[in-house]
């Protein structure tokens, strides 16, 4: 008897087994951690792994959430460890490489998945015949149930490829990828603040399809230390040679990275409260 069985899709196709790829690392909030793999761990359609990528030393109270969380999962956590810290992007690229599954799930560390998240999401890279299938998402402070504001992201292809000359088209830590069109792209490049986007747009640039459920399936935790991290001069610096860099591979066009830094440049210098408001009512729903 199989510890996972498979579900089917509704015309009767057996959904693959897939793979959740996380990281954690020492600045993590070990309760958080915990209900983050939780709610990956108890998904309608359970992953065959849970690939945790431990991105350097992490701390005394984190190691016994991951410890906790390997004994209530059994069979389903390998947990690998980093003997320095790497970046995300570093993380995930190890991590990619880790996984045994085509279909690999990203999560992070601080976020909630809803419960048929995953399910939802196979069925869908079936029937649209995508690569990289993302969802709605909301952002929160307190919980889930009390909302802040929603991120919400075109659905077809045609419209997530003119997104992404602009803004990222998908929330990172909510979608569902095929191994292959990863590995096609090139893998995770380590270019912090930017790994997500740069995945994506060389994802949809090799040839992959890309699709969105227009449902809020993924809960993202936010605090103040969310929105400033998200300015100043290095970030804004870093911001715009990542643009000149799509501008020059042919990704954007001149608008585009005009349109992009100009909102990067006013964002960044904005104070923390009035970034906070911009991202919350600006780009935000």
């Amino acid at each position: 008897m199989e510890l996972y069985p498979n579900l089917q899709d509704s015309a009767g196709k057996e959904l693959p087994q897939y793979s959740v790829l996380m990281s954690v690392y020492a600045g993590d909030t070990p309760s958080w951690v915990e209900e983050a793999i939780d709610s990956m761990a108890t998904q309608s359609y359970r992953p065959d792994e849970i690939v945790l990528i431990e991105d350097g030393p992490i701390s005394d109270e984190l190691r016994v959430v991951v410890e906790n969380c390997i004994q209530k999962y059994p069979q389903m956590i390998r947990d690998i460890k980093l003997e320095k810290n790497v970046g995300l992007g570093e993380a995930m690229r190890i991590g990619v490489m880790e996984c045994r599954n085509e279909w690999l799930a990203r999560m992070d560390a601080d976020d909630i998945s809803a419960p048929t998240r995953c399910e939802e999401q196979l069925i869908m890279a079936e029937a649209h015949g995508a690569d990289i299938v993302g969802c709605d998402s909301e952002e929160f402070i307190e919980g889930i149930d009390q909302p802040i504001a929603k991120r919400l992201f075109p659905e077809s292809h045609e419209e997530l490829v003119r997104f992404s000359r602009r803004k990222v088209p998908f929330c990172h830590p909510a979608v569902m990828m095929r191994k292959s069109a990863v590995l096609r792209a090139g893998n995770y490049h380590n270019v912090y603040p930017h790994d997500d986007y740069d995945i994506f747009v060389r994802m949809l640039a090799s040839g992959s399809i890309g699709y969105t459920i227009k449902k809020i399936l993924f809960h993202v935790r936010v605090n103040e230390g969310f929105y400033k991290r998200r300015g100043g001069l290095r970030y804004i610096k870093t911001l715009l040679s990542y643009n000149w860099q799509l501008l020059k591979s042919g990704w954007t066009s001149p608008v585009d990275f005009f349109v992009r830094s100009c909102g990067n440049i006013i964002i960044g210098l904005s104070p923390v409260p009035l970034r906070t408001w911009l991202y919350r009512r600006l780009l935000r729903k």
